[in-house]
């Protein structure tokens, strides 16, 4: 559905270098701190950005050959909501209706309703919950198969996150469709994606799929004479606390049998992400 090959993009004080592969069938996500280069990579992706070499195949054909028709088959959310916010939603649909050709009007308004989105107020007197709710539900119902979703829960509270969440469970209910997301909010990545990317700096450090993520890898405790006497054949990362250091691991279960002294904790994306960016290669 989509595939990154070694694309990379070069700012004054930053460099973008990055390669994705998003399946079919499946939920990619894309995580990383702010400034890390999620945004830049999907602005690339949707042809918003140029970018400076490397290649990049959308839907089984190379980005720049994709036709009106072939970026109909593409559902976005980004930061930016795209739409002039003095439009009311009623204005909207008609915009809608001309852009997609397979757009489901009743479905929208259906969603729109369900969501408390009124149909004839400005899009500028809604609130942020409510403006990214309106962007999902036009990135959802006109029959894409490959979701490209920066952020998409940013602003809203648990309740909305989770009902957009479904959202895009139910979208994935049918055969042959792919989303990618970027999300801070860790929790959403674990119960949600197949796969998992980590960005820092513009590269990508780590690409694992989910399961595996949260079965094998660990954070193990302990003293630093027991740091120097570890086997570190599958750590990844290791960091000094105040009780002596921290490691990542991505294999528990070895350092489980092999070192059964030493502290294993399970650990989140949260705590992932903070070790390979802070800890020590």
């Amino acid at each position: 559905m989509l595939r990154l090959n070694a694309v990379k993009k070069h700012y004054p004080g930053f460099d973008l270098d990055c390669s994705i592969q998003v399946h079919k069938n499946q939920v990619t996500g894309l995580i990383g701190k702010n400034g890390a280069g999620k945004s830049t990579a999907f602005k690339i992706i949707l042809g918003l950005t140029q970018y400076d070499s490397g290649s990049i195949e959308l839907l089984g054909k190379p980005a720049g050959k994709l036709l009106p028709k072939d970026r109909e088959r593409i559902g976005t959310v980004l930061a930016e909501t795209g739409f002039s916010e003095y439009l009311t939603i009623q204005d909207l649909i008609p915009v809608l209706r001309s852009m997609y050709a397979k757009f489901d009007c009743s479905s929208f308004q259906k969603k729109c309703r369900a969501f408390d989105l009124p149909m004839n107020k400005q899009i500028h007197t809604f609130s942020t919950g409510m403006k990214r709710k309106l962007q999902v539900l036009t990135a959802i119902t006109h029959e894409a198969e490959l979701l490209i979703l920066d952020e998409p829960t940013s602003g809203l509270d648990v309740i909305a996150r989770d009902e957009l969440l479904d959202l895009f469970r139910e979208y994935m209910e049918q055969d042959g469709r792919a989303i990618l997301i970027s999300s801070h909010i860790s929790a959403d990545l674990e119960k949600f994606c197949d796969d998992i990317y980590m960005i820092h700096d513009g590269s990508m450090i780590l690409h694992e799929e989910t399961d595996l993520l949260l079965d094998r890898y660990a954070l193990l405790k302990m003293s630093e004479s027991q740091y120097e006497a570890l086997d570190k054949s599958y750590i990844l990362r290791h960091k000094k606390e105040p009780y002596g250091i921290s490691c990542l691991t991505s294999n528990k279960q070895f350092y489980l049998k092999n070192h059964p002294q030493i502290a294993a904790e399970k650990g989140s994306i949260d705590e992932l992400i903070m070790m390979m960016v802070r800890g020590e290669a």
